[in-house]
């Protein structure tokens, strides 16, 4: 049976300072710019073969599982048959993409979270119905990898859940691309998570809906906790509201 995308799985572990209300504070309405003009989008080729090559390499015995961590937890392009919480070990997330489209502009640049190396990452892995993972992996990547030169790359973990180990699809950051940068210092980061928005939305609309989708599951990121803390005190400080 498919599981429906929005299903509330369990209430908040404790209250979060970043609300709906101080993240509605951040939005703007931002014209779209459209891509930079030394970005090469991928052309329907590129990702019929991507998917003909992912498909090669699905396990057979397990399906297709897709390891999610960030957006894909709350704006998913696929329905599920199964999930499970589980930890990819040697990789941490990390605001280490930098905007100036989508959720930022040149003027307030944003942060875009991706995987890194070292520590661990605790997230949700999907399996997807079999009999669709074709068109499930090509919808996959036109959402993560848009471009040549993209700020994702895709691999396989081999994720840790209390029902055994299962071998997922992921995404990780790309160094070579020019966005890419090691993420700021704290001060930084809660600066630029305040403040930036783009025609795709504010990083803090990306922050909050992170960290309530991994409470839903029961997933507690303290990197996530204290940032999404910083970031409600900055913007309040900032529109003298309050929190």
């Amino acid at each position: 049976m498919t599981v429906p995308l929005k299903t509330r799985l369990a209430p908040p572990a404790a209250r979060r300072r970043l609300t709906e209300d101080l993240v509605s504070r951040v939005y703007r309405q931002v014209p779209d710019p459209g891509p930079h003009l030394d970005l090469v989008p991928l052309e329907d080729d590129d990702y019929r073969r991507m998917t003909a090559r992912l498909m090669e390499e699905i396990d057979p015995r397990q399906g297709l599982w897709i390891f999610a961590y960030g957006s894909l937890l709350w704006n998913p392009t696929f329905r599920y048959a199964e999930h499970r919480v589980g930890t990819v070990h040697g990789w941490h997330r990390s605001y280490c993409l930098h905007l100036t489209r989508w959720r930022g502009t040149p003027e307030e640049p944003g942060l875009m979270l991706a995987l890194e190396r070292g520590g661990a990452c605790k997230g949700v892995l999907f399996r997807l119905p079999a009999g669709e993972e074709a068109k499930d992996i090509e919808l996959l990547l036109r959402r993560e990898i848009g471009f040549k030169e993209s700020g994702n790359r895709w691999r396989w973990f081999d994720a840790r859940t209390d029902q055994g180990m299962v071998r997922a699809l992921g995404f990780v950051a790309n160094h070579a691309c020019s966005y890419y940068r090691p993420e700021p210092p704290l001060e930084q980061t809660v600066a630029m998570l305040a403040r930036a928005c783009g025609h795709g939305g504010s990083c803090a609309e990306y922050l909050y809906k992170t960290v309530a989708s991994l409470e839903q599951y029961g997933i507690h990121d303290r990197h996530l906790w204290r940032l999404q803390d910083r970031v409600a005190e900055q913007i309040a400080i900032e529109t003298g509201g309050g929190i």
